[in-house]
Parts: structure tokens; C-alpha cells; sequence
């Protein structure tokens, strides 16, 4: 159950484009606890839940939910740190991309999963 509350967390603000530090700014919450509770190192309490939820600008009952369908080939697409910065920037640029760049990055993404 943790693991599952840490992971749809973390898919949701990510996909709403928000760091950790911009929940910190809007909870009160520290950073090193919202990492812990992504991880699954941590079960929020309800309260806390509460805050969190209304940070994302969701329900509790939302985050209380399993990723599923795409969402959950998201949230194993975004396991790493890095990889969660790099598409949140990618979010952000494709749109303003022309359509031969777009098929570049594209390519060049596939050539870096097929290693």
C-alpha cells in the first residue's frame, strides 16, 4: 500500500509539472519527507494525505488509487530521478518543437532505450 501511495504521488506531480520543493512551498511538508513517502519509506497519515492532495489539486481518494492503464507505464517509466527531471523538461519543450526536430528526438529516444 505504501509503495502504491508513494508512486501515484509522485506520477501526479510530475505530471502536473511540480518538484518536490513546490509541495514543500505549499504544505509545509519538508522535501526529505516527501521523498520518503514517494519511496515508500513513509505512510502519510490522513492529514498529512490531505495536504498533500490539495497541493496536486486532487483528491485523497485519487492519490489513494493505483496507477493504472498508461499511468502505470508511466510511473515505471519514471522510476528514476533523472529520467523524471528529463521528461518533465521534455513535457514542457516538445510542444514548441517543429515537427523534423520532433521526429530527431523521438529517434534518438528509442536509440537510447534499445541499449
Amino acid at each position: 500500500m505504501e509503495k502504491t501511495i508513494g508512486r501515484k504521488l509522485k506520477l501526479v506531480r510530475i505530471e502536473k509539472g511540480l518538484s518536490q520543493g513546490d509541495i514543500e512551498k505549499r504544505t509545509g511538508l519538508l522535501r526529505s519527507y516527501l521523498s520518503r513517502v514517494e519511496n515508500g519509506h513513509t505512510v502519510p497519515s490522513l492529514e498529512t494525505l490531505g495536504k498533500i492532495a490539495a497541493a496536486l489539486e486532487v483528491s485523497v481518494s485519487e492519490l489513494l488509487e493505483a496507477p493504472a492503464g498508461e499511468q502505470a507505464k508511466t510511473a515505471s517509466l519514471l522510476g528514476e530521478k533523472h529520467q523524471a527531471r528529463f521528461w518533465n523538461l521534455m513535457r514542457k519543450y516538445v510542444p514548441q518543437l517543429k515537427e523534423r526536430d520532433r521526429r530527431l528526438l523521438v529517434g534518438l529516444a528509442r536509440r537510447m532505450t534499445s541499449r
